[in-house]
């Protein structure tokens, strides 16, 4: 396991801070839902459609270095782009006649599916599209003893804004972490105590009678501890407490170790052509320990969300037979803002967002390397952040994809924020009620710069400027949005090498979610 991607990796408990409100249920119900559950089968989910336009993503930067584009361009030449997707999501609750009981699972039957993309024969004749595979994304059960609740299985990750582990679960979400883990979490003292086991991997296994697998290497397995201790409200207790004109206080803590022993690379990594499957000592250590606060009033909102990864490795080679003597080691830190000021009988609200995520010296964000890719050149956009043996650190901080700050910069161009700081104005404006449903135009404002020049194209701080405006329609079962962005780079984005300067780049996207 690479520890530039440690932080994605290291999954916490599910706790859903103001930023996942209207998430899917999760478990800091505390099993409330199976206590008071009137139905024996619920069903809710919703279907998404969003289609977009991208012009000049690639800014007219030219190739970097490595020979690539900062964005795909298309392949007749031109500037624009189009892609359009849909997703159908379904999460079951299947509650007991017995009681004390749940089973709930998460069926993606169509996930971010571009439309015409799986067509039943060449271009020109095709008539109809090949039907696609369900996805199974969660499936676990939930029991209510006297002492808390237990939950065993496949469940949605998240914790306090989403920026280390995200569920996924908002309308606009693409990803989102699941783990297989064994969690208990049990109410004392007006605060909520959680413990969590998760089997991260499994190496390699051999197929039994009965169609049972087996894992024939436990030594490679990674594993995962984690705690949690917090203070939480419910969304629906927050309104209560906001019409009263009463303030609340949220907190929590978390710390999550993460470990293993030895490994075998040649069962799970690409290209690799040995027939046999050698252990390799590797002893892998890390942990990350995440503090969320929130402060409510009918003023608004105030969320701070502040994370630490450490850890290292001792072996980090991936070839058997070839030892690095020095530890591949990490030492990564983020934090994100979230700030939201005016009453509910108010026609508007404001706030400043704000984010930083710890970076690394080496060419390039780090957002996404591959096991064997070349260094990075002074220019590149992405590339490894190790280069070993002279290089054995990876202190880039990876937000997870999920959170998203901006609509062209980080979401698109970058694929998330790492190595780099963030100011985010924003206004928010409430037309009025129409039926089931009311208008809104949302405006943001993103300031970006990098902490690391060297991880630039443009070997410059200052990445960009951005404006996201947004008009939707939020109904209980339909609603609608409406974005455009447009992004002004900075000398951040530019191309030294080539004597070109960054030219703007412009989204336009609309979305429609019918809920049931």
């Amino acid at each position: 396991m690479k520890l530039s991607r440690l932080s994605a990796a290291m999954v916490v408990l599910t706790f859903t801070g103001a930023a996942a409100a209207e998430q899917a249920p999760s478990l800091s119900t505390l099993g409330y839902d199976i206590l008071h559950a009137q139905e024996r089968v619920e069903v809710d989910g919703y279907f998404r459609w969003r289609g977009e336009v991208l012009n000049n993503l690639d800014l007219d930067h030219g190739l970097t270095p490595s020979g690539l584009p900062l964005y795909p361009v298309p392949l007749s030449g031109g500037q624009t782009l189009t892609t359009s997707d849909m997703r159908l999501r379904t999460d079951i609750s299947i509650y007991s006649p017995l009681g004390d009981v749940a089973v709930k699972a998460r069926l993606d039957v169509i996930d971010n599916l571009s439309l015409g993309s799986t067509p039943s024969g060449p271009p020109q004749t095709t008539t109809t599209q090949d039907p696609t595979l369900l996805s199974v994304k969660r499936a676990w059960a939930e029991v209510l003893t006297p002492f808390g609740l237990l939950s065993v299985g496949r469940m949605g990750a998240h914790w306090g804004l989403g920026i280390l582990a995200n569920a996924g679960d908002c309308l606009e979400c693409d990803s989102g972490d699941a783990a297989d883990r064994i969690a208990f979490i049990t109410p004392i003292g007006g605060h909520i105590l959680a413990a969590a086991y998760d089997i991260g991997y499994v190496g390699p296994w051999v197929e039994q009678r009965q169609q049972r697998y087996v894992d024939i290497e436990p030594s490679d397995d990674v594993k995962a501890l984690t705690f949690a201790f917090l203070n939480y409200d419910t969304p629906q207790t927050l309104e209560r407490r906001r019409n009263a004109e009463r303030a609340t206080f949220n907190y929590g803590l978390t710390f999550s170790y993460r470990w293993q022993t030895a490994d075998t690379p040649s069962w799970y990594l690409p290209n690799t052509t040995s027939t046999e499957t050698p252990v390799v000592p590797r002893n892998l250590s890390a942990w990350a320990t995440d503090m969320w606060l929130r402060f409510d009033s009918a003023w608004g909102r105030v969320e701070l969300e502040a994370v630490y990864v450490g850890g290292e490795i001792e072996d980090a080679s991936l070839l058997p037979g070839v030892i690095y003597p020095e530890p591949l080691t990490t030492n990564q830190w983020g934090a994100a803002l979230q700030t939201e000021f005016g009453r509910k009988e108010w026609w508007a609200s404001f706030g400043v967002d704000a984010g930083i995520a710890s970076g690394d010296g080496a060419p390039g964000f780090g957002v996404n390397p591959g096991p064997f890719d070349s260094p990075a050149e002074p220019g590149d956009l992405d590339g490894p952040q190790s280069r070993l043996p002279s290089d054995n650190a990876v202190n880039n901080f990876k937000f997870h994809p999920d959170y998203r700050v901006d609509q062209i910069l980080f979401r698109e161009i970058i694929g998330t924020v790492t190595d780099a700081a963030y100011v985010r104005p924003h206004v928010d404006f409430v037309f009025g009620q129409v039926g089931q449903g009311n208008f809104r135009f949302e405006l943001a404002g993103i300031y970006s710069q990098a902490l690391n020049a060297a991880s630039t194209p443009g070997q410059e701080a200052p990445l960009g400027i951005e404006l996201n405006p947004s008009l939707k329609w939020e109904g209980t079962a339909f609603s609608a949005a409406l974005d455009y962005a447009i992004l002004m780079p900075l000398s951040g984005m530019n191309n030294p090498n080539r004597g070109l300067e960054a030219s703007e780049a412009q989204l336009l996207r609309l979305q429609l979610w019918t809920q049931f």
